[in-house]
């Protein structure tokens, strides 16, 4: 188990933001990670937990405390069972189950981060969440001080969200368990509009696994969601803000609204949510109220390939971005009456 004093945090983010930790660990083991939590809770140090490091805002000031990373590793592919360790390359695990022929997470080709941190966001894009495929989820719970397992219905899964995003302080992901389909070398059925109309299918179709798989990299990239030092448009955490979720009231409200700013002809994206909610756009708010691509004007902009991206052109501070991140929110809630909410996790900030 690797220790430094005064470690830096911003190369472990995807902003590359963030001050130092006091002292950075870097476990390989499950025993490593269980250890470095306990030691830290023993003596009531603070603990922060990274992995791929894909969702996180540092402050500028650091972390006051151990910063752990997780860098196991284990990729067990077992017929259609799928196990990965949390430390585990996400994007790399789905080129491998591609590779043997399965489906059930093509669409979430080229997501940077860890694998342990999937079930805590409940990640998804495309048409695809990977609540839909995990079964159990394997983590060190610090109340108990043991490790348990967890059933998919334990996990509270919803839209972004987790019983382990709920609880934060609580538990540490060490492994995590897909049930995977073997559908003869194809994908699921694409229940994405957009994947779909580039592939030239209807939603519901199939296709083959590793093309679906490509197609989603090439409209990731194409928005600046894939990983490239090189390109300072994915120098960010992805989208920013989660797509806004709305009750019956709240919807026909908002719809007003767009009306009285845009005409009587505007219509926003609407999508059923479950239990009489309704789902709209982030991006769609975010552009119409006048938040566009390249938006700003200082070292921290929005993305020139996706409005719901935030991003580091390079020499931001993380108070340069989270001054864009308020601007953006204060301007869509003023325009529409939502207030966005931010999907990654602050540490020592707030927006």
């Amino acid at each position: 188990m690797q220790e430094l004093k005064d470690a830096p945090l911003a190369p472990l983010t995807t902003f590359r933001l963030g001050g130092p930790a006091t002292r950075l660990v870097t476990a390989t083991t499950d025993d490593e990670v269980i250890a470095a939590v306990r030691a830290a809770d023993d003596a009531g140090t603070p603990l922060l937990i990274i992995g791929g490091g894909s969702n996180l805002v540092i402050g500028d000031k650091g972390f006051e405390g151990t910063a752990l990373r997780i860098a196991t590793s284990g990729f067990d592919l077992d017929g259609t069972t799928l196990t990965l360790a949390a430390g585990e390359n996400w994007s790399d695990a789905v080129a491998r189950t591609v590779e043997a022929g399965l489906a059930g997470i093509e669409c979430l080709a080229g997501i940077p981060g860890s694998a342990g941190a999937t079930p805590i966001q409940n990640v998804g894009a495309y048409g695809q969440e990977v609540s839909a495929t995990i079964t159990e989820v394997v983590a060190y719970d610090r109340r108990a001080g043991e490790t348990v397992t967890l059933a998919n219905g334990e996990c509270a899964f919803s839209y972004r969200h987790s019983r382990f995003k709920q609880h934060p302080e609580r538990f540490v992901v060490l492994r995590v368990r897909f049930v995977l389909e073997d559908a003869g070398g194809l994908s699921a059925p694409l229940k994405y509009a957009e994947t779909a109309r580039t592939l030239g299918v209807e939603p519901g179709d199939r296709v083959p696994a590793a093309v679906a798989r490509k197609t989603v990299l090439a409209l990731r990239a194409g928005k600046g969601m894939v990983l490239d030092a090189d390109d300072h448009d994915t120098w960010s955490a992805g989208s920013f803000f989660t797509n806004p979720v709305l009750t019956e009231a709240e919807h026909t409200a908002f719809l007003e609204r767009v009306r009285d700013r845009l005409g009587p002809d505007a219509a926003p994206p609407a999508f059923p949510a479950g239990d009489g909610l309704v789902k709209t756009s982030a991006a769609w708010l975010i552009d119409r109220a006048g938040f566009t691509k390249g938006y700003g004007e200082g070292p921290a902009r929005i993305s020139t390939k996706h409005t719901l991206a935030l991003t580091n052109r390079g020499t931001a501070t993380t108070e340069d971005l989270l001054a864009l991140a308020r601007e953006v929110r204060d301007g869509v809630r003023a325009a529409f009456g939502i207030t966005l909410v931010n999907e990654p996790v602050t540490v020592g900030v707030s927006l």
